[in-house]
């Protein structure tokens, strides 16, 4: 289902992390569902479930995963998505494609987002190294290979390459040696918009897969960037004030579907 809109639902902060206030889950799972419903009755295509307030984010590689309660957590809110019969992925922060993969194969998602998928870049976590050979395998092994695709960020946000890439080889490197069956292209940041024209570069190098954009849609920026890709993941936008820690406001819901629904 890699296309049109998909709704992030951000995770409050859970039991155990820093900006949680509370040993309950509840606040969290209730939050979660009013924001799924939200952005379902607005009218996204797909929704995309993230850990998001759980920050500061373990790295999400072997050594250092995702903790088992955040994975737990991440499961039952999925589920509860699934059952709003709308293509559902998630994003197990910042980089934790296998916990991702067997959440997914546990509960019948569509898709993961990985922001590391391949390559080597430096982040606010510290080097995170892309797990490609690790994830495909594992996403074989559990025998979701044909039905759970990978959709992964080319030069992510809050992060750079080790090394000086170039979009395009980095998008190749993603598709061709890594096999992520799509890509993202963000901003810098949270929030922050798209490039035109490094997305235009990955579009062209993407190898005919799906090209979304991870950060800084809005229904102004909608008709631009939206003829240049296949899809958009929006969070922030779609929140009370434009502010991501805020609710999901239906009514900016609609507004950006229909945005994208009349862009290009």
């Amino acid at each position: 289902m890699l296309r049109g809109l998909i709704g992030v639902v951000h995770l409050l902060p859970l039991p155990g992390d820093p900006g949680c206030a509370t040993p309950d889950f509840a606040p969290a799972y209730a939050r979660a569902k009013a924001d799924a419903e939200a952005l379902v009755a607005g009218g996204v295509d797909g929704l995309i479930v993230e850990n998001f307030g759980s920050a500061p984010f373990a790295k999400g590689c072997e050594g250092d995963r995702v903790p088992a309660h955040q994975a737990a957590a991440l499961t039952r809110v999925c589920l509860m998505c699934k059952g709003l019969d709308v293509p559902v992925g998630v994003n197990c922060l910042r980089n934790d494609a296998i916990t991702a993969l067997g959440i997914a194969a546990a509960c019948g998602l569509d898709f993961v987002r990985v922001n590391v998928h391949c390559g080597a870049y430096v982040t606010d976590q510290g080097l995170i190294e892309g797990e490609a050979a690790a994830s495909l395998r594992y996403r074989q092994a559990l025998g979701v290979a044909d039905s759970v695709a990978i959709a992964a960020d080319v030069l992510v946000k809050h992060a750079a390459p080790l090394a000086p890439l170039e979009p395009e080889v980095a998008t190749r490197d993603c598709v061709l040696r890594g096999m992520a069956d799509a890509v993202i292209v963000t901003g810098t940041g949270t929030g922050q918009p798209v490039d035109p024209e490094l997305l235009e570069r990955v579009r062209g190098a993407a190898e005919g897969r799906p090209v979304l954009i991870g950060s800084g849609l809005n229904p102004d920026s909608a008709d631009a960037l939206m003829s240049l890709a296949d899809g958009a993941i929006v969070g922030s936008w779609l929140k009370v004030d434009g502010r991501v820690h805020n609710p999901v406001d239906r009514a900016r819901v609609s507004a950006m579907v229909e945005a994208c629904k009349h862009a290009g």
